[in-house]
């Protein structure tokens, strides 16, 4: 480590250390905007995590008419499973239609009799579609509408889920924009506070500065213990944002799963770790050193 390295660290140490409360408060204002942005990222995480159930639980269903044969319906099958949008296709035979509903009414005898009594099977033979994502059930019903094998379908369903499958496909979208735009804001706050703190750091040393320069000291010496300075702000702000989250979430685990169905948030923590340290340690050291950046470049220039 060279002399001028260790003047630099050495003076952005005391000055962190001269600017007492300052310092305090600056890092406590990063912890909070730090906490915020890990916090989305477990929002996040819950969030996806029941939207991805809620789309497993949405399909659509393509009903055939009678006189269709299997061979030809298995053949629209396979057209389905091989179209990029389609996760998963399912025949249900009519047969097997006939006795999924008789296995879920088994005790509901009302039910059962009146079946009975049409004496015959009521049910249609249907493809059961999944698609990769929910916005893609539109597409998939117009290709089934105007495919050569339209004319042996007897409906779609999707026009009567029509509403629920545009409302989630909007709900994940939204959900989306907002982390993102939530999470430049936080990091604006923290760039901004890291300004101000370094600003008044710039303010407090003025003399020095003054000093320095005369004596002939360049804008990197001038500049890099307030660079350092603000590093130091987010690494040590990153740091205990991610000590607070490791009690928290063990807390929080047990009940996020009980009450979300998943994923529990310690194990999430824990399996994503070096992406919390990168996000919160690396991250706020990076804003730090940008926003001390910003103020000395200002000052220097000034």
């Amino acid at each position: 480590m060279n002399s001028q390295l260790k003047r630099i660290l050495k003076y952005g140490l005391i000055g962190f250390w001269r600017n007492g409360w300052i310092s305090i408060a600056a890092i406590f204002t990063m912890v909070l905007a730090l906490f915020v942005i890990g916090s989305l990222i477990f929002s996040s995480a819950l969030f996806n995590s029941t939207l991805e159930r809620i789309k497993n639980k949405v399909d659509i269903s393509v009903y055939f008419k009678d006189a269709t044969e299997e061979k030809d319906i298995i053949a629209v099958k396979e057209i389905l499973s091989s179209l990029p949008q389609v996760k998963e296709a399912d025949y249900v035979s009519r047969q097997r239609a006939l006795d999924e509903f008789r296995e879920k009414h088994k005790n509901n005898a009302l039910i059962i009799q009146s079946l009975d009594e049409l004496g015959s099977n009521p049910f249609k033979a249907n493809i059961n579609i999944k698609a990769k994502d929910p916005a893609y059930y539109e597409a998939i019903s117009k290709f089934l509408n105007e495919g050569e094998f339209s004319g042996a379908i007897e409906k779609i369903n999707y026009y009567q889920n029509k509403a629920v499958i545009e409302r989630l496909s909007e709900i994940l979208d939204v959900s989306q924009r907002t982390g993102f735009i939530a999470g430049l804001i936080l990091a604006f706050i923290a760039v901004s506070v890291t300004f101000n703190t370094i600003r008044l750091a710039i303010y407090n040393s003025r003399e020095e500065i003054k000093v320095m320069r005369l004596v002939g000291a360049s804008n990197n010496f001038v500049r890099g213990p307030f660079l350092f300075e603000g590093a130091l702000y987010g690494l040590i702000s990153g740091f205990i944002a991610l000590i607070i989250f490791l009690p928290l979430t063990y807390w929080l685990g047990p009940k996020t799963l009980a009450f979300f169905g998943g994923p529990n948030i310690y194990d999430y923590y824990l399996a994503n770790f070096l992406r919390f340290f990168l996000i919160l340690v690396i991250g706020g050291a990076f804003l730090g050193v940008i926003s001390s950046l910003i103020a000395t470049f200002r000052y220097l220039k000034d």
